[in-house]
């Protein structure tokens, strides 16, 4: 189990020996807080949350540059991967991943913002165990490197999760938290260029 932030802090990617993190991983994860439905047949039906895991890159003074979302699942440079759309949100774990060739990144990218957005318009107050988690994917096992678990519900149909940020060779994960509205990364830019 990795370092558990809070909203606002944030962990450098090095290692103990003074390595950067080459290949990291981030998994986002949730799961539906609404009750499940009794069906017709006496059994349960358990309401399913659609949510999408983007990242958004921006340079150093905040312009847009690329995003990765379910409709392109790759950046521009090949450097960050979306794995794949979850339609459900149902089962343990991870429920979207992204993977980042942290070396690969343009050097024009400075910050990399994760967010979730709900494209259906449900609202994070149907959502709970929300939480986005750092990976080291260069290492065997791929450990947990830090984590970050959502503690506010509320309205809102997009959170601006975490984002990677780049000083020289170096890149520090933070843990951001922060509410927004929007179905796709696109409604959501100006939010996550705030959270810089």
């Amino acid at each position: 189990m990795g370092l558990s932030l809070q909203k606002g802090q944030s962990l450098s990617l090095t290692k103990q020996n003074g390595e950067s993190l080459t290949t990291v991983r981030l998994g986002l994860g949730w799961d539906s807080a609404v009750p499940a439905k009794k069906g017709f047949f006496g059994g349960t039906k358990t309401v399913e949350i659609d949510l999408d895991a983007s990242a958004i890159m921006f340079d150093a003074e905040g312009k847009h540059l690329d995003t990765v979302f379910f409709n392109q699942l790759s950046s521009k440079d090949g450097a960050v991967r979306h794995t794949g759309d979850n339609l459900t949100g149902a089962g343990d774990g991870d429920d979207e991943t992204m993977m980042v060739n942290l070396p690969a990144v343009s050097p024009a990218v400075q910050h990399i913002v994760f967010v979730i957005t709900s494209y259906s318009q449900q609202t994070f107050d149907m959502v709970q165990n929300a939480f986005c988690r750092v990976l080291d994917d260069s290492a065997a096992g791929s450990p947990e490197v830090a984590r970050y678990s959502l503690t506010e519900s509320g309205r809102n149909t997009a959170m601006i999760m975490s984002k990677l940020s780049r000083t020289g060779n170096t890149w520090t994960f933070q843990a951001i938290g922060t509410p927004a509205n929007g179905r796709t990364a696109g409604d959501v830019l100006g939010a996550a260029a705030s959270a810089l």
